[in-house]
């Protein structure tokens, strides 16, 4: 039998306008990566007609991938790649900051309520001064007694993704039916997070509170879900990254040194507030931004320690 953990999310305000609430179980004190996953949000619904929504101005990332997932409402991606992209339900948006990166997310007014998850993913160090980039790909919907998945990264009830990782990982979206007893055949040298986003359903025997994240330590090859409910999850996994990282605000580096000149480039880059992509050599600007970018923040008072 799997060993289950439960990790409880904590709420914290998306961006810097504080305008969208999100419950966040990674990383926590506990927990900082499943895998190669080192941040995952969880938010909604919420109506942007009542709600400011998703407003992040735009800002830098390095070291990671993105991923984003929604169950409902739409946001438009912008990112200094040359990219501007609908984020729609149903379809994985995964943009890799690599050696740096800004992008600026935006819900759209008045449409369905916003729900969904973003995610983090840490690159290895071979990979993390890689060229930034961005993937879209709308995954199938695959049917199976009890349940239907949209697999958007690696391979699960076989089906699998197309879209490169640069560590192997697992993320797929299941809409469990009521009764359902479902046992999924996973790679016993991954670890897994299940997320509760809404019903209810238990992991080996383990009730998982709504909005949730069920931690499955590696060494698992069969994970066993059972809904009492129509239920809805979000499965992640992947290969453990084995090497310490350092994450502070959207930066993730591997010493308290390249930290320090992230935030540096990105504030020295904004000082003018210019639009114009000659002015940011480092992180570029995102196509068509015309809003005022989010500042880094001050470094904390002491040296930044990294986790594994």
């Amino acid at each position: 039998m799997a060993v289950v953990e439960v990790i409880a999310p904590h709420e914290v305000a998306l961006g810097a306008d504080e305008g969208l609430p999100v419950r966040r179980t990674l990383p926590t004190r506990a927990r900082s990566l499943i895998g190669a996953w080192c941040f995952l949000d969880h938010y909604g619904p919420v109506s942007g007609i009542h709600s400011a929504g998703m407003s992040v101005r735009a800002h830098p990332h390095t070291g990671l991938q993105t991923v984003s997932w929604l169950f409902s409402g739409s946001i438009e991606h912008r990112d200094s790649a040359g990219t501007v992209a609908a984020v729609l339900p149903g379809e994985l948006n995964l943009m890799t900051a690599g050696r740096g990166i800004s992008h600026s997310e935006m819900s759209e007014p008045g449409g369905s309520p916003l729900h969904g998850v973003q995610m983090w993913v840490a690159l290895p160090d071979a990979h993390r001064w890689t060229e930034p980039g961005f993937d879209h790909y709308e995954p199938p919907v695959v049917q199976r007694e009890g349940v239907q998945a949209r697999v958007f990264l690696g391979s699960v009830l076989d089906s699998t993704s197309p879209v490169m990782t640069y560590t192997p990982l697992l993320g797929a979206e299941l809409l469990l039916n009521a009764g359902s007893t479902i046992a999924l055949d996973v790679n016993p040298m991954h670890e897994h997070g299940v997320l509760l986003d809404a019903g209810a359903v238990s992991i080996e025997g383990f009730d998982v509170d709504v909005q949730h994240l069920a931690f499955v330590q590696s060494g698992t090859s069969t994970i066993v879900l059972h809904a009492d409910v129509d239920s809805r999850v979000l499965l992640i996994g992947g290969q453990p990254l084995g090497e310490p990282i350092v994450m502070w605000w959207n930066f993730i580096g591997r010493t308290h040194e390249e930290i320090v000149e992230f935030q540096r480039q990105w504030n020295d880059e904004n000082q003018s507030h210019s639009t114009d992509p000659a002015d940011h050599p480092v992180f570029g600007w995102p196509n068509g931004e015309a809003q005022e970018p989010i500042m880094a923040p001050e470094l904390p008072p002491v040296r930044l320690v990294s986790r594994t």
